[in-house]
């Protein structure tokens, strides 16, 4: 077994846990030469640094460590110490395990001692975790928690706007043509002051011109003003006025929750943003139509900027799910949509083959095209995704822009075509 040309004569496995890690290291014929147990901690750590030293561990020949998590405080000090560090997936441990005792036992040291045995047997069927840059390790946590703020705020909305289903339609008409609906500040601004189809009712011009201005309107206040007063004067069914105090309070609560939400994805949104303009291959993913600095910095965050992690576009789009997968068995042959796959690039593609349909032609034309040939919209899109995909790879692999005439050579012929 080698990593890089050099001899690895010892295999580390780590079965990880909240306050402790069991260790084992097997050499190259299978016999376990070292085990034990450390802290989660700066002293466990350096104790599992000296395990290592002891078998032959040095800058030149590191022992590599297999571990079932890519993320914690061990897995990032002993990436920083430049090791491979693999990242094996529980389901397969278990199957590695089975290979060893057909009586189903289990405990730590026993996890520890198979994670070892799969570098020993199997390690050039398993990757080592990336080696990402700081910035972007760092755009990968913003990335991500922006995009849980993102769903977050999803279900704080639908919560409340299934609560005022239940006894305040008026809310509900007044922001229905809103773009963000009762995400808007000028809705929460409103529903703050009113809780309940009564106080709105209530609320007079002034009060509403009021509430916009601090919500941040500074265009058409009087008009929405005399809009919004209105849609809260119609008649509506109201439940009874204990009923509707409790549930007023009810609202108040959702709302806070809803407010909370907005407020967090908006503020990792520029945190995030700000972290995606200072990275080199910004510019390379803004070049492409559909994304912006958000979506771009959420691509970023899950392919990395180490530029060994993908062998070729093809390896690149299927960790991004739009690759298709083939089942073939004798007779039988389908051709299916892939499951297992990175969720969060995959559900930004999506977003990125959908923006991309009114800011190129040649994407139109493509999507236009797999629609003509049967594929349904999710389809279509998908094909369109998996599509950049491959641009994208072969554009940060040469650090070349995005070029439309290069990407859909046929759609700029045809356009060139139209204009002359």
């Amino acid at each position: 077994m080698e990593i890089a040309g050099l001899p690895t004569p010892v295999f580390c496995g780590v079965d990880w846990a909240e306050d402790h890690h069991d260790i084992a290291l097997v050499d190259a014929g299978g016999q376990q030469v070292a085990k034990v147990r450390i802290g989660d901690d700066a002293a466990g750590f350096a104790q599992l640094m000296a395990v290592l030293a002891e078998h032959g561990d040095s800058e030149d020949a590191p022992i590599p460590v297999a571990i079932e998590t890519s993320r914690g405080l061990l897995v990032a000090c002993l990436r920083v110490t430049g090791r491979p560090v693999f990242s094996i997936n529980p389901l397969a441990v278990a199957r590695y395990r089975d290979r060893h005792s057909v009586a189903r036992k289990k405990s730590d040291a026993v996890d520890a001692a198979a994670l070892a045995n799969i570098l020993r047997t199997d390690m050039a069927a398993h990757r080592p975790l990336p080696a990402d840059s700081e910035l972007v390790q760092a755009i990968a946590v913003l990335a991500r928690a922006q995009q849980d703020a993102v769903w977050a705020r999803g279900q704080a909305h639908n919560k409340l706007r299934s609560q005022l289903r239940e006894f305040y339609p008026a809310i509900l008409n007044a922001f229905a043509q809103h773009k963000q609906g009762l995400c808007s500040r000028e809705a929460r601004s409103i529903l703050a002051a009113a809780p309940t189809p009564t106080m709105a009712a209530k609320l007079t011009r002034r009060r509403l011109q009021s509430l916009l201005k601090q919500a941040g309107r500074v265009r058409g206040i009087q008009a929405e003003a005399e809009r919004l007063h209105e849609v809260f004067k119609r008649d509506y069914l109201h439940q009874l006025p204990q009923v509707e105090a409790a549930l007023g309070h009810q609202t108040s609560a959702l709302l806070r929750q809803l407010n909370t939400a907005c407020d967090n994805a908006d503020q990792l949104a520029e945190a995030v943003t700000q972290a995606f303009e200072e990275h080199p291959d910004g510019p390379v993913i803004r070049s492409f139509p559909g994304l912006a600095a958000l979506t771009g910095a959420r691509v970023l965050a899950e392919i990395g900027d180490d530029r060994a992690r993908f062998a070729s576009a093809e390896s690149l789009k299927a960790y991004a799910g739009s690759a298709p997968v083939t089942r073939a068995s004798g007779k039988s042959c389908k051709v299916m949509s892939r499951k297992v796959k990175n969720q969060r690039l995959a559900a930004v593609g999506y977003v990125w083959a959908f923006n991309s349909l009114t800011r190129s032609p040649g994407a139109r034309a493509h999507y236009d095209r797999r629609r003509a040939a049967g594929d349904r919209h999710v389809a279509a899109q998908r094909n369109l995704f998996n599509r950049f995909m491959g641009m994208l790879f072969h554009c940060l692999q040469n650090s070349h822009t995005y070029d439309e005439a290069v990407a859909f050579p046929l759609a700029s012929a045809g356009l060139r075509a139209t204009a002359a």
